[in-house]
Order: structure tokens, then C-alpha cells, then sequence
């Protein structure tokens, strides 16, 4: 009677659950699903891979008026963990949870087409939740940008096996710069939408520790010194200052863990201490790094034949630069130093001269 009992709880269950996924059935086999079975199929349909789902998490910072996205990605065996903080226009409390729900959306006058499609309809982070094992809004508030955090099995939301290389930049037949070459990873997905909207908003990448280090070195920061006495909280300041504002390693590693960013204390004392530089934004590292070794070579310049003064295109200038800056990894590996910012290329007479800023060392 038990198994009996069992079978008819299985095919009731069964049968509760045809009714909850069918509005009517057609006959032969056929159905009509309802609206909500029907987001769900076409959500999952959405986001295909890990790559897809960072492409939405960009575009909504984007909308939201981010001039400023950082993305911390991480593994761990089969678990991907990909956060995004931004400085736009955040998400209210009460919302932090229904944004992930189909339709809901803040863009009801400005959906639009860009080179991913439509934008706007409600459903990227609703395509996103289905497909992760979990994803979030860590904090966030208005006028305060978010964190968000995507957690994802990649035995079931596929990524690329190569997530470490850099794309080539090239022309298209426009004259506009694209990514021609690379495997279509993480890196690329953040590169092509850097180039998408360049002078739009920046992109950093890298992994939690780089991007804490990162924010925490370029947020617009203006609470200092005696002014940290009257914040009660740090969720007073926007999402991307508070790491600026932790005082010391185990602040900063509790503000970091409180964005979705996990790490030791040993690595927020790293940070804190400068052992773990900022990155450049994806722009930037992907221009500079775009220069082939034997470019310089179709550029080379006499510099005997001009006693007037040398004068240097400015496009020769930029590329002698990157090839200084590849060049120069020699003695950073050897002496541990890094760059503050690009090395600068002056030319004044006959003099060439260039420029290497370093960072402080401890």
C-alpha cells in the first residue's frame, strides 16, 4: 500500500507540475505553455555561455550610467565567480531581488539595439539567474552604483577553455578599431565592449584582489581623515569608494568580502601595503599591447638626416611607447617595479627621450 501511496504522490506531483508549465493542451502531443514557462525556455536560450552572461552584466551597468565598471573574475574547479561593481545609478533596496525577475526592467522609454541586440525588454538578468547557480545584488542603492555577483557551473553554462589570452586589435573595413583575433573569452568579451563604448565608460579586469586594489586606487574618494569620524556606516558611501575608505587590511578585506569580493587578509594586507598594483583600464592594456615585435622596423627613423629637429608622427610616437613599455618588463621581473602610467616620449631637437614613471615601492 506504501508503494501504491508513493506512485500516486509522484504522478500527482507530476501532473501539478504539467499544470503549473502548460496553459492548455492541443492534442497530438502539442501544448501551449504558459507565459512563464515560455520566459524561462527562451531566458535559458539568452545566455548560452559564461561570456554571454558578462555581456549583459556590462550593458545593464552601462544603462544604469556607469562611468566606471570593474569585473573581478575568479575559479575555482568547476565554480566560476564573476562580480561587477559600478559607479551608475544603482538599484534601490527593495528592488535588489525582483530585478531578476522577467519583464522587470528600469529602461521602459530607452530600449534599443546595439551590436549584442535588443536591450531593455527586462530579461538579461532574469536569462542570467537561470543559468547560474546563483547570482546577486551584493549592495547597492541609488546614486550609489551596485555590486552584483554571478556564481556558475561551468559543466552547465560552458566558457571558453583559454581564458587567459588577450585579443589582437585590428581595422575593420571602416577604418574603426576592432578585435580581429583571440579566442572569444572573458578578456575579449570585456575588450570588445570597451571599444563599443569608448568615451562612454572604462573597463578594469582582472581578479578580485587587482580589482580591490584598483577601485580602491582610482574611486573619487572624498571622505579623508577627520570626515571618516561623522560616517556611521560605509554603505553611506558610493559602492566603489568604500574600499578607498577602509582604514586598514581587515576593513578592507570585510568592505571587499560585503562587494563579492573574496579574499584573504593576507591578501587585503597586500593591497594595503602596494604589493598588489592597479590595473589599466581594458582600453588601455589592450592598445598598448596591440604592437607586433618587428612593427618598429617599417617605422625606423634617420635620425642623422634631419638637423632641423626630428619631427615623429603621432602615431609612431604611440607605438615606440608600447614597445618601450613591452621592453621594459626586463627589469620589472628583475627588480620588482611597475609602471604609474605609460612611458612618456619627448622629442626635442635631436634628443629622444623617454620617460619611465615608476610606482612607489614599500
Amino acid at each position: 500500500m506504501s508503494g501504491a501511496s508513493d506512485l500516486a504522490g509522484f504522478v500527482s506531483t507530476m501532473g501539478g507540475d504539467r499544470a503549473l508549465r502548460v496553459e492548455e493542451s492541443l492534442g497530438e502531443g502539442f501544448v501551449r505553455l504558459r507565459v512563464a514557462e515560455a520566459e524561462r525556455r527562451q531566458a535559458k536560450h539568452d545566455v548560452r555561455c559564461v561570456e554571454d552572461a558578462l555581456i549583459e552584466m556590462l550593458r545593464n551597468a552601462r544603462d544604469a550610467g556607469a562611468r566606471h565598471i570593474y569585473v573581478a573574475t575568479s575559479r575555482e574547479g568547476d565554480r566560476r565567480t564573476t562580480c561587477v561593481l559600478d559607479d551608475g545609478s544603482g538599484i534601490p533596496e527593495d528592488m535588489h531581488d525582483r530585478v531578476f525577475e522577467a519583464r522587470v526592467t528600469s529602461k521602459l522609454e530607452s530600449v534599443h539595439m546595439d551590436r549584442w541586440g535588443v536591450h531593455g525588454r527586462g530579461m538579461a538578468l532574469f536569462s542570467i539567474r537561470e543559468n547560474a547557480v546563483s547570482a546577486e545584488v551584493m549592495s547597492s542603492a541609488p546614486g550609489k552604483g551596485s555590486a552584483l555577483r554571478v556564481v556558475t557551473d561551468t559543466t552547465v553554462l560552458p566558457e571558453r577553455a583559454d581564458q587567459s589570452s588577450w585579443p589582437a586589435l585590428g581595422v575593420d573595413e571602416d577604418g574603426n578599431e576592432t578585435c580581429v583575433r583571440g579566442p572569444h573569452n572573458i578578456v575579449r568579451t570585456c575588450c570588445e565592449f570597451a571599444l563599443e563604448e569608448r568615451g562612454t565608460c572604462e573597463v578594469y579586469l582582472g581578479s578580485p584582489a587587482e580589482v580591490a586594489a584598483t577601485a580602491r586606487a582610482r574611486a573619487r574618494q572624498t571622505v579623508e581623515g577627520a570626515d571618516l569620524l561623522f560616517l556611521d556606516s560605509f554603505e553611506e558611501l558610493p559602492v566603489v569608494e568604500r574600499l578607498r575608505a577602509a582604514s586598514d587590511a581587515r576593513e578592507l578585506r570585510e568592505q571587499a568580502t560585503a562587494l563579492g569580493l573574496e579574499m584573504s587578509e593576507r591578501t587585503a594586507h597586500r593591497i594595503v601595503s602596494g604589493q598588489i598594483a592597479p590595473v589599466r583600464s581594458v582600453l588601455a592594456r589592450l592598445t598598448r599591447s596591440s604592437a607586433s615585435p618587428g612593427a618598429a622596423a617599417a617605422h625606423e627613423v634617420d635620425l642623422t638626416r634631419d638637423r632641423r629637429g626630428l619631427r615623429l608622427a603621432p602615431a609612431d610616437v604611440d607605438e615606440f611607447s608600447r614597445v618601450m613599455e613591452r621592453d621594459f618588463g626586463l627589469l620589472a621581473d628583475r627588480y620588482y617595479l611597475s609602471l604609474a602610467g605609460e612611458p612618456r616620449v619627448r622629442v626635442t631637437g635631436n634628443r629622444l627621450t623617454v620617460t619611465f614613471d615608476l610606482r612607489p615601492s614599500d
